[in-house]
């Protein structure tokens, strides 16, 4: 079976928002359907990819009826490993709504933004951080928090820089209820 999207999750998740696919060296992940992660596995590949032969769970027949999947997805409303499962349900409804390609460009979008952050504002301990709020906050409400986060930065060092985003990310995720940390 040809994998057409590695960094796409069996389950739905969007592997270029997580830490470990944004770490250099050889611990580096390639996306959940790289060929290292194939070889390694989950329950998900194993059941969907090598033996239903389709990409995403909710491409097989008996995903509506799948317990194995409905339990991650039950869990993944209130739990997160060391990546971020806080859109789980939205992106797999994104996906049925508009479609693949439509959620590709938005995580495509995603990853642009925490590149960016990650670049411009990491002072080394922020990266699951970034990671996650790349994932929970709106497209629109990163860029602005960004847009100002530079503006309000010039001249800075990056522990400040990061200290200043921090704050910024924070208060929207406030006002929102975000969650910008793993929830254990």
């Amino acid at each position: 079976m040809k994998i057409k999207y590695p960094e796409i999750g069996v389950c739905g998740l969007s592997c270029k928002l997580c830490p470990n696919y944004h770490t250099e060296g050889e611990s580096r992940c390639g996306g959940c359907k790289s060929e290292g992660r194939m070889k390694v596995g989950c329950s998900f590949i194993t059941c969907a990819v090598k033996k239903k032969g389709v990409e995403f769970c909710w491409q097989c027949k008996e995903h509506e009826n799948c317990e194995k999947w409905s339990i991650r997805r039950k869990w993944g409303q209130s739990h997160d490993s060391f990546v971020c499962y806080q859109r789980l349900e939205e992106n797999i409804a994104s996906v049925k709504r508009s479609g693949l390609a439509a959620f590709v460009r938005d995580q495509k979008a995603r990853e642009q933004l925490l590149t960016a952050t990650l670049t411009e504002f990491n002072e080394g301990r922020s990266k699951s951080y970034y990671c996650v709020a790349a994932t929970v906050m709106d497209l629109q409400e990163m860029v602005q928090a960004i847009t100002q986060a530079r503006n309000e930065t010039a001249g800075m060092d990056m522990k400040g820089k990061s200290r200043a985003l921090h704050l910024i990310i924070d208060a929207v995720a406030e006002k929102k209820r975000y969650k910008l940390k793993l929830r254990k």
